[in-house]
Order: C-alpha cells, then sequence, then structure tokens
C-alpha cells in the first residue's frame, strides 16, 4: 500500500527563486479574484512554496477532473513500456465482442496512439449509455482518417483504461500502485469507475496538489525517480512532444499542440490539466514545476499569471538568502483563504424561523424542503430532495468541517462530499452561507431571506458542470 512522502522543502533563494517574485504572483492571484485552492512551486526537486486557502488543506485530495488523463497515460507508458500492448495495435483487436456489425475503414485503423493523442479520425465525441460504453465509443463513426484531426474526446482515455485494464488484469489506479504510486510516494488514488468497472480514466480521479507536482516532476526527470527508472526516456519523449496540431491561435496555452494526455504550452513547457483549473506545468529550461488546484472560469488566466511572474523569475545561481522577503511570504501565506459571506450570527428572527420546516412545490431543482437549526456559533441547513434528506453545518464567521450527500443533481461518483461552510446574517431577514464541497473544485453559495410565512431560497455557483445561476424558489411554512 502506497503511503505519502513528501518533496524535499527548501527555501527559494536557494533554488535561485527570489521570495518577492512568488510574492507578486500571489498578489496577482488575488488581485484577479481567481479562486485558488493550492499552489506548490517546485524547482530543481525541492518544493520553494507552498499555500492552501482554506478551507482547502495540503491534505486533502482534490477532483482533478481531466488531469486524470495524465495518470492515465502514465499507466499506457508503464504497460507499453512491460510489453503489454504497443501504441500500434488498432484499437478494435482488445474488444471484438464490441464491434459493430460493420467496421468502417478508418475504425478499422485507429491505433491506441490515436486514442492517446485525441485523433481518433472522430468529430464528435461518443456519448455515455447506461451500461456499455465501449461498444458506444466503437458503434460511433469515425468520419476522419485517425491521425488527421483533433478532437478533445475524453471517451478516447476511457478507452485506454479499459485497454490498460484488458491487457494487465488490473485497474488503472491498482496497475500504478507498485509502479508510480509507491515509488513516488502518493497515496494510491481514487477513481470513479464506469458500469463495466473500468476506472473512466478521462476523469474521475483525486489527488493532492502535491500529488500533481511529483507526476509532473517525473516527466520533467525524465522518467527517473531517486535513481530509478519508472517510464523509458522514449515514453515520456513521446508523451510530451507534439503528436497532432490542436490549433493555430499563438497566445493560447490550448493551441500549442498535443501530446499522449499531456498539452503543449507556450515558452517550451507541458502540463497536464483538468477542468475548473487544476494544472501541473513542467517548465524544462527553468527545471521546475507549478501545480495548482483552483476553481477559475477562464483556464487561461492562471497560466498566463504563471508566465509573467513565476517564469522570469527563475535565476540559474542562488540568491543570498533574504529571511525579510521569506518571512513577508510566509505570513501572506498565512492569510489566505476562500472568500466567504460576512453577517452576524444571530437575528431577532432567529427564534421564530429555526427549526421550522419550509416545503417547495415540484421544482427543477427537485427541491421539496428546507429546515434551519441556528444555533450560538454554528448551525445546520437540512434540504430535503429528490435524493432524500441532506444536512449541511455552518459555521458563523468561520468554516465548519463536516461531510453531506447533498449534490444538486450535478456530482456523482460519491455518495459523501467533505463539506466546509461559512457564513453569517447579512440582514436581519436574510442567512447567507459559501459551502466549499472541498473535495471538489466548487464553493456554490446559498441565501434564505425568510419573509412571512415563507423564505426565499436562492444556491448561486456551480456544482459540476451544471447551471451556475439557478431560479429562486420560494417556499412556505410548513404546518406543524
Amino acid at each position: 500500500m502506497s503511503t505519502a512522502v513528501p518533496l524535499p522543502r527548501r527555501s527559494p533563494e536557494s533554488q535561485g527563486i527570489s521570495s518577492a517574485r512568488i510574492l507578486d504572483f500571489i498578489n496577482a492571484v488575488e488581485d484577479n479574484k481567481l479562486e485558488f485552492h493550492g499552489f506548490m512551486l517546485v524547482r530543481h526537486g525541492n518544493v520553494v512554496a507552498e499555500a492552501w486557502w482554506p478551507p482547502y488543506e495540503a491534505e486533502q485530495p482534490h477532483l482533478l477532473y481531466s488531469f486524470s488523463k495524465s495518470f492515465t497515460s502514465t499507466a499506457a507508458g508503464l504497460a507499453i513500456d512491460e510489453g503489454r500492448f504497443s501504441l500500434d495495435d488498432r484499437v478494435t483487436a482488445f474488444f471484438p465482442d464490441d464491434l459493430p456489425a460493420e467496421v468502417s475503414p478508418n475504425l478499422a485503423a485507429m491505433k491506441v496512439r490515436h486514442l492517446l493523442s485525441m485523433a481518433t479520425g472522430h468529430t464528435e465525441e461518443p456519448s455515455r449509455p447506461s451500461a456499455n460504453w465501449v461498444r458506444a465509443f466503437l458503434e460511433k463513426p469515425v468520419t476522419k482518417e485517425p491521425g488527421t484531426h483533433f478532437l478533445y474526446n475524453s471517451m478516447a482515455t476511457y478507452m485506454v483504461s479499459a485497454i490498460v485494464q484488458k491487457m494487465t488484469g488490473q485497474r488503472v489506479t491498482d496497475y500504478l500502485d507498485s509502479r508510480l504510486f509507491q515509488p513516488l510516494g502518493i497515496v494510491k488514488l481514487h477513481s470513479e469507475r464506469c458500469p463495466r468497472g473500468f476506472d473512466i480514466g478521462g476523469w474521475g480521479m483525486s489527488a493532492r496538489t502535491e500529488d500533481m507536482a511529483k507526476l509532473v516532476q517525473l516527466y520533467l526527470q525524465r522518467g527517473v525517480w531517486n535513481g530509478e527508472r519508472l517510464l523509458s526516456e522514449t515514453w515520456v519523449e513521446a508523451a510530451t512532444s507534439k503528436q497532432v496540431s490542436n490549433g493555430v491561435t499563438p497566445e493560447s496555452d490550448w493551441c500549442q499542440g498535443y501530446g499522449f494526455q499531456f498539452w503543449r504550452s507556450r515558452y517550451g513547457c507541458f502540463r497536464g490539466d483538468g477542468a475548473f483549473g487544476q494544472y501541473g506545468v513542467a517548465m524544462p529550461a527553468q527545471d521546475a514545476v507549478v501545480a495548482i488546484t483552483s476553481f477559475v472560469g477562464d483556464m487561461q488566466k492562471p497560466l498566463n499569471l504563471v508566465w509573467q511572474h513565476l517564469l522570469p523569475a527563475m535565476e540559474t545561481r542562488p540568491f543570498p538568502e533574504n529571511p525579510a522577503a521569506q518571512r513577508e511570504l510566509a505570513e501572506r501565506f498565512a492569510g489566505l483563504a476562500v472568500p466567504a459571506p460576512r453577517g452576524r450570527k444571530s437575528s431577532p428572527l432567529v427564534a421564530s424561523v429555526s427549526g421550522k420546516t419550509y416545503r417547495f412545490e415540484p421544482n427543477d431543482q427537485k427541491l421539496a424542503a428546507i429546515r434551519y437549526d441556528f444555533g450560538t456559533d454554528d448551525g445546520r441547513l437540512t434540504i430535503t430532495d429528490d435524493r432524500g434528506v441532506h444536512a449541511i453545518d455552518v459555521g458563523y464567521g468561520r468554516w465548519k468541517n463536516g461531510s453531506t450527500t447533498y449534490k444538486s443533481g450535478f456530482l456523482h461518483g460519491c455518495e459523501f462530499l467533505r463539506t466546509a461552510a461559512n457564513g453569517g446574517w447579512t440582514n436581519e431577514t436574510t442567512f447567507t452561507f459559501k459551502l466549499a464541497l472541498n473535495n471538489t473544485p466548487f464553493c456554490p453559495v446559498f441565501t434564505c431571506t425568510f419573509h412571512d410565512q415563507g423564505v426565499t431560497f436562492d444556491m448561486q455557483g456551480p456544482i459540476g458542470f451544471g447551471a451556475s445561476e439557478r431560479p429562486k424558489l420560494e417556499g412556505r411554512l410548513a404546518a406543524c
């Protein structure tokens, strides 16, 4: 079983980076109102800066979304290195029982390398049915010759995961445990599975910020870790090189070419990334890695700040130690937090609304009823929807940790979500709090405005890929 082993820690100056330049980066993140959850900067294999925005914590796994693809790619590289299959094996050979009645020439020509490089020949991503995802992938028309057309295709990565399991007899995360996680000191990752039991591969894994940094650091070190070769240099070179063109916009980090589940980036860099702002960026010329977990709408913005502030801060020689600048940086890190609504601990309405149930007419949010139980320093919101009854604990002016089964119909794959909630009475009739689903990127805001015999319930902010803005709902006080 893999256990967490930390990377070595060194001061920024000892590794040729000014603490002041890192502070400039953090200030730019905050000035641009980017919601970061975790940040780690590694230089020459040493962590020189790390920060977390409470309630997010260093040891907390964070949902990776498509950064999962880079772990799945690594499993494929290991299996190929072991001779389990090859880049040029045809996809149809692995699943003869799931083939369509007629195999088109383009489907017949599709190889493992085309799955890995998102160049399967599809012009639309195959859908995910309720049962057999492999069959759905193979039945989707392949309208272009494989290798000639880039289409971001998470189902292609799923097929890689299915092939790894078919040829090794192990799920991707099980296969990686002794070959990757244990050598790197990563606790075995959780992964969602498809109905047939394959790790989804293209999304659904969770990892710590440091785990992301370690994976990218392994690729930066050309597959060698603590003097031991884990990945062949041939695989590392192929995975992080441009395998297919994916656009012509010079200023976009999504148009620099695509490797084997790694993006090429500007300035000679490469990265894995996932929706809503999960990044692992390698800077080969600078011998540096940046890992970020976050919730951002425009995923180009954090990369722009990395290029603007961190990349040019790397010097070839150490700086003299600067205790004052290091202390200022540490104090800045200590003061970071996800912003939460500010309000009072109580209201004159508490006695009349606490413990009362409010019911809602049928609605698209499937919300049936809510109840607030207000205490002295914290409270509890109980939500009833089409999936059952769900509790959310809320701190007043502080983050209160807990867990919930409430997902608002959008999140899947984990029964309980770790939570932290923080809020207060923003006026005499309105209670507002932010809910950090803190093994995910999402922090929706709940607002309840109480009025005569009723309540207005308003939840804003995304949970998964669902709508970020929802209609306000009117609830009525239930009869005793």
